[in-house]
Parts: C-alpha cells; sequence; structure tokens
C-alpha cells in the first residue's frame, strides 16, 4: 500500500510526509493528528480524515482476545546468557515490547546490552532470532571488543558479529528521537530484532536541568517512549532501554535508590528490572514490574565470556 492510495494524499503531501517520517500507512494510521497535520503541512480536518482511511484500510479498531493471543505467539525472546535471568524474564527479553533496566554504575546495565546484541543473532534453538542488533549509544560506553569476546565465548565468527549490530553515538536528545526513528525504519531491510538505548535518559537529564524545565523533559520523554512501543509493536522487535537512577533525600528506610524519568518512564515500559552489585562479578536482578510475570530475583556474573549464571 502506497501513501498515495490515501484519500487526500496526493504526491506533494505524500513527499512531506514520507520526509517527517510517515513512510507507510501504518505510520500515518497510530499518528496524531496535530502531528500529522505539522508534517504535511494541512489542517487537522485533513489530517484526521487520512488518519481515519489508514486505519480503515489497515482494519484497525476492536478485536477479540483470541485473535491477539495468536498475534502474541508470534513473539519472540532472546537470551541474555543466564538461565536463572531467562527464568525470572519467562524465557529472556521479549519482542514486541520495551525492557527496561536501572541501576548505578557498574551494575552490569550495559554489559547485558551487549550481549543481548550477540544473543539476538543466534537461531532460536539456541536463544536468538536469527536477526541483528542495532545499538544507539549515548554515553560513548558501547565497545566492540566485548562483542569480540561473547562472540568467541559462543562460537561465532567475531566478524561476522560485528556485521550484524548496527551502532550510532547520539550526541543530545533530539539526535537520539531522530536515530531511534530511522532504526524503526530500517529495521524490517536489515531483519533487526532489537533496539538498545543505552541510556534512554541521559541526554535528558543534562539538558533539561532545574525544576522549570521539568514539564517539558517529560512530555518529551513521554512522546519519544511512546514512538519506541509502537515501533516494538509494528517491527516485533524487542526495545532494551537502559536507566540511570538516582538516590531519594527522603528515604529514611530501605534502598533510597530510584530510577531516572519519573512515573512517565514507570509507566511505558512493559517490563522493569532493577540491577545491582553484589560480591565480586555477582549481579543481581529483580524483576520491578510486569504485566504476566510475578516478581522476582536472579542472580547472575559478568565474567570475560559475557553474562552467564553464578
Amino acid at each position: 500500500m502506497e501513501l498515495t492510495d490515501l484519500p487526500g494524499v496526493g504526491p506533494a503531501i505524500a513527499k512531506r510526509l514520507a520526509e517527517a517520517g510517515f513512510k507507510s500507512v501504518e505510520a500515518i494510521a497510530v499518528a496524531s493528528p496535530s502531528e500529522l497535520a505539522a508534517a504535511g503541512s494541512i489542517g487537522e480536518t485533513t489530517s484526521t480524515k487520512i488518519i481515519k482511511a489508514a486505519r480503515e484500510m489497515l482494519d484497525i479498531g476492536f478485536e477479540t482476545a483470541d485473535l491477539l493471543l495468536e498475534r502474541r505467539k508470534v513473539a519472540g525472546r532472546i537470551s541474555t546468557g543466564s538461565k536463572a535471568l531467562d527464568e525470572i524474564l519467562g524465557g529472556g527479553i521479549e519482542t514486541q515490547s520495551i525492557t527496561e533496566v536501572y541501576g548505578s554504575f557498574r551494575s552490569g546495565k550495559t554489559q547485558l546490552a551487549h550481549q543481548l546484541s550477540v544473543n539476538v543473532q543466534l537461531p532460536p534453538e539456541k536463544g536468538g532470532l536469527g536477526a541483528t542488533a542495532i545499538y544507539i549509544d549515548t554515553e560513548g560506553t558501547f565497545r566492540p571488543e566485548r562483542l569480540v569476546d561473547m562472540a568467541n565465548a559462543l562460537g561465532l565468527d567475531p566478524a561476522e558479529v560485528l556485521k550484524n549490530v548496527i551502532w550510532a553515538r547520539a550526541y543530545n536528545s533530539d539526535h537520539q528521537i531522530l536515530l531511534c526513528d530511522q532504526a524503526m525504519e530500517m529495521a524490517p531491510e536489515k531483519n533487526a530484532k532489537l533496539l538498545v538505548v543505552d541510556s534512554v535518559t541521559s541526554h535528558f537529564r543534562a539538558e533539561y536541568t532545574g525544576r522549570g524545565t521539568l514539564a517539558a523533559r517529560q512530555q518529551k520523554l513521554n512522546k519519544h517512549l511512546h514512538h519506541l512501543g509502537r515501533g516494538a509493536e509494528v517491527n516485533n522487535m524487542a526495545v532494551f532501554i537502559t536507566n540511570q537512577v538516582m538516590s531519594r533525600p527522603d528515604a529514611f528506610f530501605g534502598d533510597p535508590t530510584a530510577p531516572v524519568g519519573g512515573h512517565v518512564l514507570a509507566h511505558v515500559p512493559q517490563t522493569r528490572c532493577y540491577l545491582r552489585k553484589s560480591k565480586g562479578e555477582r549481579r543481581i536482578c529483580r524483576l520491578v514490574d510486569s504485566p504476566n510475570l510475578p516478581e522476582g530475583e536472579a542472580v547472575f556474573t559478568v565474567v570475560k565470556d559475557g553474562i552467564r549464571d553464578v
């Protein structure tokens, strides 16, 4: 289906929409009238009609739960490299959804992101999806040398593994959002089933300082996360985001560590995990939130070969 198949969309409007990132009927169907109007330089009334036509063309609307269950059956899972960690995650990191891990420095977030970028390339019977990974690095912590270590440990060709991880460095929040939009567009062509954003809040936290900018930051972050969630569903891919933490000064008892992003970030990811460092190379992962899995904890290690069981 072409954009020009939609009523009211001629070649000129189609070109403007495509340049703004609306390159498919699916992208238009899930857009809001205001953003489509701004992208195509058209009125909101016209954009509303175009969106309605796109939804009718794709038959987007209510459906029975049994049909949803059938669609959920095609969701895949990527092994973390640790059986204990996979177990509390229901088999690994799930496609069609966002998984967030948060924790302090050296808690294993980036190491887990690297391991998933390798494991997604494995065949399904070995815990992968036989696909490629897209890695967006916001903190300059991506290291291809770690991919080589992990590939060697799994008996994979390091050169092939490196070619199947598409990397980009994001230098500010707008650049990060642009790269994520580009990642969703290239995912079908590159057979990408994993998108890593490490970390999702780093630039937002640095650029929006002070209480006066909090509302603007949260609105921008919220829109960014919803675009990621939409892309995960449309492309049947796993979106894995890492998050920084802060210390709550009002917490007199228990762990004062809290993830950055507040309620906006808490509500969007389907799965949330808290990582913390233990003795030596051991790490503890606590499943904090999931729509269908119980809370639980798993202990794993970060070694030269990657993420492993204790």
